[in-house]
């Protein structure tokens, strides 16, 4: 039973590494961000990452929201791209190149857009699962945490993870067992422009090939507009699916869980959101499909049913998906997902016009 350490309203599903409550997040959220924070700049510096998305450095990043300004020899907020010598490199040294462990995944997979997926009925053939390492955010709860080990003190770990080129990853995208290939990791937005590269040439390989490998993207949804666009242009002509995983709605809920400004963060994903929607050239599959972690205690029926409120706005058919939360990294102290809170979360999204809302991890419910 923790204790929220601004009101002193006690809880088990309070979690140790943030310390207050989801209501002190949202009535006091300077004080309450504050002790927040520590949980978030202790972590980062076992592991040697910038405590901040830095703003004084000589160059910026503009690849996603957090637009760093990093300084000659240092990485950003990911821990994957750098300033060396002046200019903007990935971990690997070139955006030709990834650093990523990969795995063929046979269908049906526990895909986050699995109740809508076409490739789900397809057994015997199998996903290219990309697993990326680093992140742009700092999930204090995150269920991949070993993206960020991969990047410790800045070095690669060959015991973790390969570096490939985009061309050596088409080529096992090429298996005619892969009918689809889903970054995400850690999150594929600091190696978008990797990403993006090899997505081409897998798609201009499956077309002289006559066969199908559907392009997906699983992200926090946080990239630079103009990436997404591109992102949504390889899923459009692929027959893919970019899923977005929108963490909270309340700005200092999300700046809680994630470590990086929750302003800023909540108009890039909604951005993100109306744009792809606005690029929706099919109704089978789903161009987008959204989600939520259902965190025991801060993702509650408020946070949701704000998010499903926005999605009706752009467009009621947007899939919406609710995830099972299984104790995990600095949160492991919390227990996972009630049923009456996913009950509860999910009446709250069809109740705001929702038309498809799923429920998934379901075996983590208690």
């Amino acid at each position: 039973m923790t204790k929220c350490e601004l009101c002193g309203y006690e809880s088990e599903e309070i979690s140790e590494a943030i310390g207050v409550c989801v209501n002190c997040l949202r009535k006091n959220p300077q004080k309450a961000l504050k002790k927040v924070m520590r949980s978030h700049f202790k972590w980062r510096e076992l592991i040697n990452l910038p405590s901040l998305p830095p703003q004084t450095g000589e160059i910026s990043c503009k690849i996603c929201v957090n637009e760093c300004q990093i300084l000659e020899g240092n990485p950003g907020y990911c821990g994957i791209i750098w300033n060396k010598k002046g200019k903007l490199v990935p971990i690997t040294g070139s955006f030709d190149y990834g650093y990523l462990h990969w795995y063929l995944d046979p269908h049906p997979t526990n895909c986050v857009a699995r109740p809508v997926c076409p490739e789900a009925r397809h057994r015997g053939f199998c996903n290219l699962a990309v697993f990326f390492a680093g992140c742009n955010l700092d999930c204090l709860f995150c269920q991949n945490i070993e993206h960020k080990y991969m990047i410790k003190n800045g070095n690669i770990d060959p015991l973790a993870g390969i570096i490939i080129s985009s061309k050596e990853l088409a080529n096992v995208a090429m298996k005619r067992e892969v009918s689809c290939v889903c970054y995400f990791g850690g999150d594929p937005t600091p190696h978008a422009p990797y990403a993006i590269k090899a997505s081409r040439e897998i798609i201009k390989r499956a077309k002289d090939i006559k066969s199908t490998k559907r392009i997906c993207w699983e992200t926090n949804g946080l990239e630079n507009p103009s990436i997404m666009k591109e992102m949504a242009k390889l899923s459009i002509e692929s027959g893919g699916i970019i899923k977005i995983d929108w963490k909270a709605y309340t700005p200092q809920v999300y700046e809680a869980l994630t470590g990086i400004n929750g302003e800023k963060a909540l108009q890039r994903i909604k951005g993100n959101i109306k744009l792809i929607s606005s690029m929706k050239t099919r109704d089978e599959p789903p161009l987008l499909v959204v989600s939520t972690l259902v965190v025991p205690h801060y993702i509650d029926e408020e946070e949701v049913r704000k998010i499903a409120t926005y999605l009706a706005k752009i467009d009621p058919e947007i899939p919406y998906v609710l995830l099972g939360f299984a104790p995990q990294h600095l949160m492991h102290d919390v227990l996972p997902t009630s049923k009456k809170q996913m009950e509860d979360v999910y009446h709250a999204a069809k109740e705001e016009g929702i038309k498809e809302v799923y429920i998934e991890n379901y075996w983590l419910l208690r």
